[in-house]
């Protein structure tokens, strides 16, 4: 009789626990504007600002084009794990071994992601085999000139002059980067914050004595916390990190800015592979895990990010 086929990739529902879990906790994963990725590589259009004439009664239409369009590059980077448990636990023992170490996994990778996509410090690894940093971070690239959407290194981060007790005036500095400038839309602003910042959050007022900070009904249908009156994710990813991480030790950071330009590049969701134990050499099953995934920022100048380490950076 022929083996059994064990070898196809078995996609996670939407529904399901492990997706609902990536989704709790990784901002960027729930946050992020998604496009599908059909190949390793994936050009998204990025068009600059454009100008608006007004037109008297049969006039003729004039070229009001101002801004050069170019692409954002995704490169689909595969995030991965391995379960082994031994089939005399898995006859043991009542609980869903393997469900709960699959929840496992997707809490690690939400928190990897985030980290890479929003908080590593150094710049995208184009060279190794296991490439980390996976992708050019939201910080690395608010550190860094770029000729071509004009934006001038370091221009949107703020930083603490006390580590731990950030100021309104240091909050209200780092939401006015982002709101002052072209990509600033009320309807998409999110905050993305490491929890450090809740303490330190429910203690700060406006010049006129008013809390700035809300907290919010959780659960199901419940509101978010909100910041100057813009909903708060909070990411244990959002430490600084050389390279990525699903538990970094960095300064905190706080991201302010439009959500719509955090490109997600899906090549496939969370993917599971099973291998039984009965056809295996050792009495042991395992779960292969596996995502693809793409990241890129859509534009500087749609974020702003305050640094808590006593930098003062400005």
């Amino acid at each position: 009789m022929a083996a059994d086929n064990f070898n196809d990739w078995i996609p996670e529902e939407t529904d399901s626990d492990v997706i609902q879990r990536v989704n709790q906790v990784s901002a960027v994963e729930r946050l992020g504007r998604h496009t599908p990725m059909g190949s390793a590589t994936k050009k998204v259009p990025r068009s600059e600002t454009m100008a608006v004439k007004t037109l008297g009664k049969s006039g003729q239409y004039t070229n009001t084009g101002n801004g050069d369009n170019d692409d954002i590059l995704l490169t689909a980077r595969k995030h991965t794990g391995l379960l082994t448990v031994a089939e005399e636990d898995l006859d043991d023992s009542a609980a869903d071994i393997i469900a709960q170490k699959e929840r496992d996994w997707a809490t690690s990778y939400a928190r990897f992601f985030d980290n890479a996509t929003l908080a590593v410090s150094a710049a995208e690894d184009t060279v190794n085999a296991d490439p980390n940093p996976p992708y050019t971070s939201v910080y690395y690239s608010l550190t860094q000139n770029n000729a071509v959407t004009g934006y001038t290194a370091n221009a949107n981060i703020v930083g603490t002059v006390t580590t731990g007790e950030p100021s309104y005036e240091e909050l209200s500095e780092v939401a006015s980067r982002y709101e002052t400038g072209d990509y600033f839309d009320i309807a998409d602003t999110v905050v993305i914050a490491h929890p450090v910042f809740k303490k330190a959050l429910r203690g700060v007022m406006d010049d006129q004595g008013r809390p700035i900070f809300v907290a919010g009904q959780q659960g199901d249908g419940g509101t978010p916390d909100r910041l100057f009156d813009y909903p708060i994710t909070w990411s244990l990813g959002c430490r600084l990190s050389a390279t990525a991480t699903a538990a970094p030790t960095g300064a905190p950071i706080l991201v302010v800015g439009n959500r719509q330009f955090l490109v997600v590049g899906d090549r496939s969701t969370v993917e599971t592979q099973p291998i039984p134990a009965n056809i295996s050499t050792t009495d042991e099953a395992q779960i292969k895990m596996r995502t693809r995934k793409g990241f890129g920022l859509g534009h500087e100048n749609a974020f702003a990010i305050l640094v808590d380490d006593g930098s003062a950076l400005s």
